[in-house]
């Protein structure tokens, strides 16, 4: 076994992992969108998927949950969703690509579990690749539609604006983060499968007539 396809393997769960955790914190911090005001400088306000609060210079931190789900905004609607499908698509990612490691219960070199492994690991990359776009999109769309409404001309400059929070962040990163591990865990599929068509097969050999060597099943000179 090619240590490159080890290591290849190893970054990419470990990258899949600190993905989930960042899609995690992601879905549950309150600051995808902050907003402060001259007219209370001693407040701000975060929004977030679950919930709003109010953060005061103070210390002081006040949220309150969301009363009705079908009053929400639809980009809020859009990106419970999406974050949603993108934890359990990244997880489902994660659970097949460690057993699909050479290093976890390797043992065993029979063709049938290499192939089982190869397949478990190709389907843990492929997921983790969905779950890194599914999770860019609902950050760069609410992005996008903070970029909007900050330079609409219609709105009065001296009505506050929402800004961009550290979740938006958190999200690029646990986007890129499963864009990263899928293509590692793909290609180290991909080396495998190559290192397997470069492996030579063993060539049978059969005893010739008696004062004559070890002659190959298949002769050389027909």
């Amino acid at each position: 076994m090619d240590p490159s396809i080890c290591t290849l393997e190893l970054l990419g769960v470990f990258f899949s992992g600190g993905a989930w955790l960042c899609s995690l914190a992601t879905t549950l911090m309150s600051t995808w969108l902050t907003l402060s005001t001259e007219l209370l400088p001693t407040e701000s306000y975060e929004l977030g998927l679950w919930e709003t609060c109010v953060v005061q210079d103070l210390g002081g931190l006040e949220c309150r949950p969301y009363n009705s789900l079908l009053g929400l905004p639809p980009d809020i609607k859009l990106a419970r969703i999406l974050m949603c499908v993108t934890l359990g698509t990244g997880l489902l990612g994660l659970l097949l690509a460690i057993p699909g490691m050479h290093l976890v219960n390797s043992c065993d070199g029979r063709l049938y579990d290499l192939s089982c492994k190869r397949a478990l690991k190709m389907a843990g990359g492929a997921l983790c690749l969905v779950a890194g776009v599914l999770g860019l999109v609902p950050v760069s769309y609410i992005a996008h539609h903070t970029v909007v409404r900050f330079f609409d001309e219609s709105v009065p400059d001296m009505v506050p604006r929402w800004e961009f929070g550290d979740a938006l962040f958190c999200g690029w990163t646990a986007g890129f983060l499963h864009l990263v591990a899928g293509t590692l865990l793909l290609t180290s599929c991909l080396r495998l499968t190559r290192d397997n068509c470069n492996t030579p097969a063993p060539i049978p050999q059969v005893r010739g007539p008696p004062g004559y060597p070890f002659i190959k099943a298949r002769s050389e000179y027909v």
